[in-house]
Order: C-alpha cells, then structure tokens, then sequence
C-alpha cells in the first residue's frame, strides 16, 4: 500500500472510531483534547492527534458533526443530529 493510501486507511480508522463513539454515545461533547484522552483508545490514538483533528473537521464538514468555539480558543465538537447516519 502506497504512503498516501495508508494515511487514508488511518483516517478512516479514526473516523470510524469517532463515529463509533458518537453512536453509543449520543450525547457526548467534548474538545480535541477530551477526545484524544477520553473517546479513543489511547495507546492507539494519543500520538494522532493531527490526524483526529483533521478528522474532526472532515466530520464537520460533511455534517456528522457540530463545533463550537470556546473562549479561550478551544473548539467543542458534538453529534450532528440532523447530519444523518454516522456510519456507512
């Protein structure tokens, strides 16, 4: 597999693991850090941070899910609830 298709492998892994999450969890929000410390798997995910968040905002724009900015400049990320099925 060529380089650029093993990050695309690894960026649907995330995504899947997000939605995943979102799904037994419906209600859950949090901010990239809560996300890299409390959804994922940490022995799998803590050093893919710039890949969960690019992840979180593909997620945003294909409307799973909704961000909001907090002062202090962080970003909550939540379910979509209008943004149809999480996952394929």
């Amino acid at each position: 597999m060529h380089r650029q298709g093993k990050e695309e492998a690894r960026l649907r892994e995330v995504e899947t693991a997000v939605l995943a999450y979102l799904q037994k969890h419906p209600e859950a929000a949090d901010t990239l850090d809560g996300i890299v410390s409390w959804w994922l798997p940490q022995q799998r995910y803590e050093t893919d941070r710039e890949r969960i968040e690019r992840v979180l905002g593909e997620l945003v724009t294909h409307g799973k899910l909704r961000c909001e900015h907090l002062p202090g400049g962080a970003v909550l990320y939540a379910l979509n609830r209008s943004g149809g099925p999480l996952l394929h």
